[in-house]
């Protein structure tokens, strides 16, 4: 996703028995490192969905997962 010099990356779920760029089961999230702080969306809910069903998780998705769980504990302290 996004333009030229600008990208932003989606997290999805997808079979690991299909291609890097192929067909995906779901999109739960998106990244851009682009801005200042880095942008992390992620549907926790269907993440937790697709975890509990045996998902296993890139180690980039877990640090994701992991950022996005600290900024929110950190805008919870505010």
């Amino acid at each position: 996703m996004g333009s030229k010099k600008n990208p932003i990356w989606r997290v999805v779920v997808a079979d690991q028995r299909s291609p890097r760029d192929g067909r995906v089961i779901e999109t739960v999230g998106r990244y851009n490192a682009q801005t200042d702080p880095s942008e992390i969306v992620l549907d926790m809910e269907r993440l937790q969905h697709w975890l509990d069903r045996g998902a296993q998780p890139t180690n980039t998705v877990r640090k994701l997962i992991r950022a996005n769980n600290t900024a929110k504990q950190t805008q919870a302290a505010s």
